[in-house]
């Protein structure tokens, strides 16, 4: 069986996009070439890699296992690469992390300080939902991971580096703003606005308000950050947001964390990657600068 590592690669992005168009862009190739290399590909293991269902492309088990098997044989080859250029004293190569969207408000902070210490890494940043992210981590797509809640159903290295205070907010019109020491009770009859089920903010939030015996009077769930704030700013509810999202003048959006008891909920920011794992030169370089960073 003959395949080549630029077969492989293109595989790969065919495999993420399901597209021949987008791998063939994904590699600086034409089309035409993307579909002879594919093609090629496919006859010499002997078996169809994908098939078309109506007017979508999908994997057979055997694309699925190709994928596997082409991911753990360049991620190694890209860690020997590493390697050698440690050895050689260059500092270079590639970072590919994805990170829930709360993290953009600061994960860029981080990768713009590591970019400045590595200028000849390049880094690739896939901002998504919660599921979305942990589709890529089922996957072992990237380097590493980034999320408030990690999952408990995977075998996960873990490493907590930066604190995630979720705060509770209100319109800065609000009664209760400037009151100190709000108890939950006389929080029971007002509305609240909270982030979609299944975000690592609404997971923490959950948790909290049963740890406290307290139901939320639900009556909107949005799907992001600033759509909670712009929602509790037209004075529509009360909100829980991470405190990485408010900014530093959260006055100026019209909002304002309110003083209650058992707010803020403490969480934590963590990166994670599959148990067994081995990270490469660079992903050790960029937890290492998390690590100084906290």
């Amino acid at each position: 069986m003959h395949t080549t590592f630029r077969q492989l690669r293109l595989f790969l992005a065919f495999a993420e996009h399901l597209s021949v168009t987008a791998a063939a862009r994904a590699c600086h190739v034409t089309q035409p070439t993307a579909s002879m290399q594919l093609r090629e590909l496919a006859d010499a293991i002997g078996m169809p890699l994908y098939e078309q269902v109506g007017k979508r492309l999908y994997l057979t088990a055997a694309g699925e296992a190709l994928a596997r098997t082409a991911r753990a044989m360049l991620d190694e080859w890209s860690a020997f690469e590493q390697h050698i250029d440690a050895v050689k004293g260059v500092t270079r190569g590639r970072l590919k992390v994805s990170v829930v969207s709360t993290a953009k408000y600061f994960v860029p902070r981080l990768l713009g300080s590591f970019c400045a210490a590595f200028p000849e890494i390049d880094v690739a940043l896939e901002v998504l939902n919660r599921d979305g992210v942990l589709r890529r981590l089922r996957d072992n797509l990237d380097d590493l991971y980034i999320m408030s809640m990690p999952p408990e159903d995977l075998e996960l290295e873990r490493h907590a580096f930066l604190a995630n205070p979720l705060d509770l907010i209100a319109s800065s019109s609000h009664p209760l703003v400037g009151r100190q020491r709000i108890t939950l009770d006389e929080l029971a009859s007002m509305r609240f606005i909270l982030r979609e089920k299944g975000s690592g903010t609404r997971l923490a939030c959950d948790r909290h308000f049963r740890s406290l015996r307290f139901r939320p009077d639900v009556r909107m769930e949005l799907g992001s950050n600033e759509a909670v704030k712009q929602a509790v700013a037209a004075s529509l509810g009360l909100g829980v947001v991470s405190r990485h999202a408010l900014g530093d003048a959260p006055e100026d959006a019209q909002i304002a964390v309110l003083d209650v008891e058992g707010f803020p909920v403490q969480s934590n920011w963590w990166t994670l990657y599959r148990k067994g794992k081995k990270l490469s030169p660079v992903a050790l370089a960029f937890l290492a600068h998390l690590e100084h960073a906290k």
